[in-house]
């Protein structure tokens, strides 16, 4: 009886494990409230062309709209560029959002994915979101489903940006999380890149005039973001 007991444990024990790691598990989100209504635009956006370029991620990539608009407006639009990114997105809600058709139909030549800051961190009342372990099974998560929705398009994972002083304890978290997610490099269809040195001074500070909020780039943060993707992109959508 007590074998019996041991193996129901045994099998149940990983299913519990998945269950609580919040960054794997599909889900939509209530706030902002509009934020359905986005994912249904992008439906409707997706229908209308054929798209050379998917971007893929959270706020940083949402803001290639704003701040990054004069950026994206010449790297990206004469590849016919679609934008996939809502800020605060979590990997959990990207998971979300492509389960229910944001990649259907369409063939881009390469997608570009970053995601997983937004699960670093703590939240408003001070509780922790995700460990290291749970944002790297996220993104992992993620890299795996844009590959079943286009497996016949490259994905370029970019590593999470760096964010906040140096001395803030999501330095060393997003460090170790570009650490495990480079190994998602096949050397086919997935690329990883980490250009985060670019938005950094020379004693890893982030210069305001890159990124204002030690988070989301300025022009100069988005045209150096350009900048140092592009070779690497290129190559891909040859």
């Amino acid at each position: 009886m007590k074998r019996i007991w041991f193996l129901l444990l045994s099998a149940w024990l990983p299913l519990t494990a998945l269950a609580e790691n919040s960054a794997v598990v599909p889900t939509s989100r209530t706030a902002p409230t509009n934020w359905v209504a986005r994912h249904e635009g992008f439906l409707a956006e997706a229908k209308q062309g054929n798209y050379e370029l998917v971007f893929i991620g959270d706020s940083i990539t949402d803001r290639w709209r704003k701040q990054g608009l004069e950026v994206w407006n010449k790297f990206y639009v004469p590849r016919h560029a679609l934008n996939l990114g809502i800020s605060g997105d979590r990997t959990q809600h990207v998971l979300w959002r492509l389960d229910h058709g944001e990649l259907a139909g369409l063939k881009p030549k390469a997608v570009v994915l970053m995601i997983g800051t937004n699960n670093t961190g703590q939240e408003k009342d001070g509780s922790a979101r995700n460990s290291t372990s749970e944002v790297i099974a996220g993104v992992t998560a993620v890299v795996e489903k844009v590959r079943t929705k286009v497996p016949q398009s490259k994905l370029l994972l970019l590593a999470v940006f760096p964010r906040g002083a140096v001395s803030a304890p999501q330095r060393a978290q997003i460090k170790e999380i570009n650490s495990a997610i480079a190994k998602l490099d096949d050397g086919k269809m997935v690329k990883f890149i980490d250009i985060g040195n670019v938005f950094l001074a020379e004693d890893g500070s982030i210069p305001k005039t890159i990124m204002p909020d030690l988070l989301h780039p300025s022009q100069q943060g988005y045209q150096r973001w350009a900048e140092a993707m592009e070779p690497t992109l290129a190559a891909m959508v040859k």
